[in-house]
Parts: C-alpha cells; structure tokens; sequence
C-alpha cells in the first residue's frame, strides 16, 4: 500500500513538471510566430489569388507548386512541440485544414467508367528524346482513344507515324503538335497562338474534329510558350499570352463537346490559364504531377475539356522524354 502510495505521488509529482513546461509564464508568447506562420499559410492556400502578381508575377509563381506549400505545416508543428506552444499547436490545423479543403478531393477515388467515356492521352515528346520508337510503344499500350503530343520535330516524327499507325490510323500534325485518333478526323487546321513577339518559324496548336462513336469532339492540341525563373521573378508574358490566345479560340468554337490537351507549361491554378480554365473543366481527382520526369513537382500537362468531365488524371509510367505522359478519362455529356 505505501508503495502504491509513493509511486502515485511520484506520478502525479511528474505530470506536475510536465504541466509545469507547458504552463510557465510566455507560453502564448513563445507560440507567436509559429502560429502567426500557420496561419499566413491557410491564408495563401485559399486566397492566392489575392498574392498580386507583380512585380515578377508573384503570385503564378505561388500558384505553380501551391499544393506543396502544405508541407510547411510539418516543420510548424515541430516547432510548436519544442517550444511547448499552446498557441501555435491548434494554429497548426488551419494550414492543415486548407490544404484539405483546396486539394483534398485530389485524393479521392475516380469514378466509374461511363458508356459516353473517351481515353486520352497527352505527352510532351521531347525535341531530344533519344527513343522516339520505345516512346511510341508505349504510348501505344496506353489503350487511348486519342493522343496528343508536343515537341515533335522532323527527324522524330516518321517514327512515331509508323509505330503509331496500326492501332491509330488517323493522325494529323501542325507544326511541332500532333494528335493520333481511333476514329476518323477532319477539319483539321492550324490554331495560331504565337506570341506577337516571336518573329521565327512557330506553329504549336492545332484543332481538329473527332469523330467519335460517342458524337463530334473537337480537339485542341497545343503546346504553349515555356516560363523561367529568374532573378526578376517568373517569367511567363509570352506563355500568358498564348494562353489568351487559345481562349479566344475556344471561345469561338461551335462544337459542343471540346476536349484540350496540351503541355500549357502552367498548372490549373496558375492564374496564367484563366483564360482556359473559366471556359473549362478540369480534373478534380489526381496529381499527375508530370514535371520533371526525374522529380516530378508540377503537373504542366493537362487535360481540360468542355461539354464534358475529365475524369481522374494520372501519370505514365517514364519514357525517353523529360515529362511524364498523362491519361485520363473524358465522359461526354
């Protein structure tokens, strides 16, 4: 009985001194920062669009890797345990809680195929991919209705006609874009989304009619300008405006059902591509981060469509290019 008796004291002495770690005075204080922090992440994860964009376009920036600014809730938290913060532990939810609210149904599981579902593909085949033919085959493997791809220069493009032209006799390529087709194409033309500045040779969009057992799709292929950073910021004018380009495009188009694939060098929350993301839908399951290959951190290559729901997005495995291809599935209304 009197060991009981010491052993319970000498517990509650030690929950005592732990209570005490937490309860000294500057407690609230010594949480200011981390919870301030904490906070300030919630705020950009549902309100970036509120980050101007200038200087140095700021707030694309933001927007091209904002799914990754919720791991900043990891070190908070630990700073929040060693510093014994009552404060900034529950603060710690709130970026917790954005992340989910913003990217949390990315995670869900896609629906089931549909009878009016079409298979696509869209894959930036790189200008010095050194396996143009295993790159073929598996796109070919894929088992898509049809395929979209970027950066196909001459001495490439025969390879992947010939590798290609068995399961997808239809093919039409613009410039350094091309899409492969199941199904009969036509009114295939040349979309112009050059930026006003580039005086050279540049033909990156196309669009064509698929005629599919499902009805008339038309299909947009394009492959928008590249962006860098710099010591300024993010470079993305000529991208942007391409972009602006492509949604005045689409903006005209008659055909009720749209589906657009591309390498739009842009993620869908990249304020960049309003002008295509507010005339269609997106994904709403799946990362697909696509961008580099050899580390992907951003998806770049999209699947977009109108009259139309684009299904759950994901990658493929790697080919000889530096970005991963893409597929996804597109029920028609």
């Amino acid at each position: 009985m009197v060991k009981r008796a010491v052993s319970g004291a000498a517990a509650a002495a030690r929950a005592a001194v732990r209570w005490r770690a937490w309860d000294r005075p500057g407690r609230w204080r010594r949480g200011e920062v981390p919870a301030t922090l904490a906070a300030l992440t919630a705020l950009l994860l549902v309100a970036h669009r509120a980050v101007p964009n200038t200087p140095g376009h700021l707030g694309s920036l933001l927007e091209a890797f904002l799914p990754w600014l919720g791991l900043a809730a990891v070190p908070l938290l630990t700073l929040a345990v060693l510093r014994h913060s009552l404060l900034a532990l529950p603060a710690v939810l709130l970026p917790v809680t954005a992340w989910a609210y913003a990217f949390g149904g990315l995670l869900l599981p896609a629906a089931d195929p549909g009878p009016r579902d079409l298979v696509v593909v869209q894959h930036n085949v790189s200008d010095v991919n050194a396996d143009p033919a295993g790159t073929a085959r598996a796109l070919d493997a894929a088992g898509a209705d049809l395929i979209a791809l970027e950066e196909l220069v001459p001495d490439a493009l025969p390879t992947y006609e010939r590798a290609l032209a068995a399961t997808y006799p239809f093919h039409e390529v613009r410039g350094t874009v091309g899409i492969w087709s199941r199904h009969p194409l036509s009114g295939t033309r040349t979309v112009d989304i050059k930026p006003a500045d580039l005086t050279e040779g540049w033909s990156r969009g196309l669009r064509t009619l698929a005629h599919t057992p499902h009805g008339e799709v038309a299909a947009y292929v394009a492959h928008l300008p590249s962006i860098r950073i710099g010591p300024g910021g993010l470079a993305s004018a000529r991208r942007d405006e391409s972009a602006r380009l492509l949604g005045n495009a689409l903006a005209a188009e008659e055909t009720d059902a749209v589906i657009v694939l591309g390498d739009l060098n842009a993620t869908v929350d990249d304020r960049g591509l309003t002008p295509l993301t507010s005339r269609l839908n997106v994904s709403k399951r799946g990362f697909a981060f696509s961008f580099p290959a050899s580390f992907p951190l951003a998806r770049i290559d999209q699947v977009m469509a109108r009259g139309a729901e684009v299904g759950r997005i994901r990658t493929l495995p790697a080919t000889g290019s530096d970005h991963l291809p893409v597929t996804a599935r597109v029920s028609l209304d």
